[in-house]
């Protein structure tokens, strides 16, 4: 992982997440990670950006909540790829006109039947901006989303999406604006999941303590700054494949915190390790840790529209060249990182090894002279933002110290307390420096690492914190979507990322790689697209 509008930044998509989740001070809400037999195990999370509604949930922090909650159309598998969840099938003929057709036996945990109304209901209130949705530009393809978003000031004066359908209880039927081949793909992020009646009558405490649809419901209410704590729903169709019986989520301010407890076996599982345990974390955590490359991103952006001081391309593309990739990634993340080369990850199809080029290559001669050349900073100087809850410090003021060795310009970096709190500035537009950021795949399709990020429409219903907008690339991010092939689609995305590598936005830093440390209590588990997998958890 998403601002104001939307957070999904690893911090998800996200916005962005992973490497930015890292908050709260250790509340307790349930056992240590020491007994082996209770069948309940503890999860390090950071403080979420908002309650827990789906639709309102777009950084990691919250998402690993929601994931055990809630039960979607789709799902990521473990080779990456898309598969049916809740949905029997997935039907169409044109790409614009989808018939999704529900498995029996799913009710949320109030016992309430999931239908397709249950998911027409919570699309449109996902959707409609009076809500005021992170996730709203996520539904941007659905016909009739344009009436529900008619722009700031104005009254909505229609609820309902005309291209959502409930056909009958079991069967949904879905026209979108224009053609879009991922949209089955998209359909895995959660907030697409449904929402049952009890949320409209009360969303505030709905968000407090979810009534989900998933293998897990809620047991104790979120309190913020400790944590939720889940227990196994007995009435899920699957139930038999989770062995994990509770989990307790606990929230964190400092991760390094987190991580001791997890070596003391405090903490069972976390989904992140700080910068401070990469050196040691196989050696402390020997047959329990992961480490796999990870759909992610980490940038440093800038306000464009907000601050003119950054409206020169040549300024962003000397900060870039600045920038010492492979020294961030090998000596300061100690290999835990990879240099970006490219907007997209390469777990992704469509992603093109060094296509940034020179400007994502290091040149301190270069950059300087471009520098010079569009007339520096205001004050030769530069603030970089970022949040101190997750691990952010050490690579921020590397960053920092290479701009300002190379540029010979005062850089600064500044801390925001949480996540949460860049955020919230950002899509305020209070803040007016660069900042930290990261991008979490929603979704795994080349589309969600450009539009939710980078369109126009996402300036207001996403998370563009950059305020970036350039015709041609939603000219070329459109004729994606109505890619009749996959391989039509990815040669236009690619063709709207040129764009993207040639007016930097935002620079790409770094790829993550997911490192995962989790305690003796579990002999073996597996995440996919960042979030626990938890058929795959086994205690013991």
């Amino acid at each position: 992982m998403r601002g104001a509008k939307s957070a999904k930044w690893v911090a998800i998509a996200a916005v962005v997440a992973l490497g930015a989740t890292a908050c709260g001070g250790g509340g307790d809400t349930g056992n240590s990670g020491k007994g082996k037999s209770d069948g309940v195990v503890s999860v390090e999370i950071g403080q979420p950006q908002n309650t827990l509604v789906p639709s309102n949930t777009y950084e990691t922090e919250g998402g690993q909540v929601i994931h055990a909650l809630f039960t979607g159309l789709t799902k990521i598998d473990s080779s990456n790829k898309i598969v049916n969840d809740e949905a029997q099938s997935i039907t169409t003929k044109d790409n614009k006109v989808w018939t999704i057709k529900l498995k029996p036996g799913y009710t949320f945990h109030n016992g309430e039947q999931v239908t397709a109304q249950s998911y027409v209901d919570a699309w449109n209130y996902g959707a409609d901006q009076t809500n005021a949705q992170q996730t709203n530009a996520l539904f941007s393809h659905i016909q009739g989303y344009s009436d529900l978003n008619p722009g700031a000031k104005k009254t909505v004066k229609v609820h309902t999406m005309s291209g959502l359908k409930a056909v009958s209880a079991d069967t949904l039927q879905v026209t979108l604006t224009n053609p879009f081949s991922a949209f089955p793909t998209q359909l895995s992020f959660t907030g697409f999941v449904p929402l049952p009646k009890a949320f409209f009558k009360d969303p505030k405490g709905f968000g407090k303590k979810p009534i989900g649809n998933g293998p897990y419901e809620a047991k104790t209410s979120f309190v913020d700054n400790e944590g939720i704590s889940l227990t196994k729903y007995a009435k899920f169709p699957e139930a038999s494949q989770y062995k994990v019986k509770g989990i307790n989520f606990k929230v964190y301010s400092n991760q390094d915190t987190a991580y001791k407890d997890l070596v003391a076996g405090n903490l069972d599982v976390l989904p992140v390790i700080p910068t401070s345990g990469l050196a040691t974390y196989k050696k402390d955590l020997p047959g329990h840790n992961i480490d796999v490359p990870e759909g992610a991103v980490g940038f440093i952006g800038f306000p464009l529209k907000y601050n003119k001081a950054f409206a020169n391309p040549k300024i962003r593309q000397a900060i870039s060249m600045s920038i010492d990739r492979n020294i961030i990634s090998s000596k300061v993340f100690l290999g835990a990182r990879t240099p970006a080369d490219d907007y997209v990850s390469p777990l992704i199809d469509g992603y093109r090894k060094g296509a940034c080029g020179e400007s994502c290559t290091y040149n301190p001669t270069k950059a300087k002279q471009l520098f010079k050349e569009a007339g520096g900073l205001p004050g030769n100087s530069l603030e970089i933002g970022y949040n101190a809850d997750g691990d952010h410090k050490v690579w921020v003021e590397a960053v920092a110290n290479q701009i300002q060795k190379a540029l010979g310009v005062k850089v600064t970096a500044k801390p925001f307390e949480q996540f949460q709190s860049i955020l919230n500035d950002l899509g305020a537009k209070k803040y007016q420096g660069a900042f930290r950021m990261g991008w979490q795949m929603d979704y795994p399709n080349m589309e969600d690492f450009l539009r939710p990020i980078f369109s126009k429409d996402a300036i207001n219903n996403g998370s563009n914190y950059a305020g970036y907008t350039n015709p041609q690339f939603e000219k070329l991010l459109t004729e994606g979507d109505q890619g009749a092939t996959a391989a039509d689609a990815i040669k236009k995305y690619q063709a709207a990322d040129d764009v993207l590598l040639k007016d930097l936005p935002y620079i790409p830093v770094y790829f993550y790689r997911l490192n995962t440390g989790f305690s003796n209590k579990i002999s073996s588990m597996n995440l996919i697209a960042h979030q626990i997998d938890w058929t795959s958890v086994k205690l013991g």
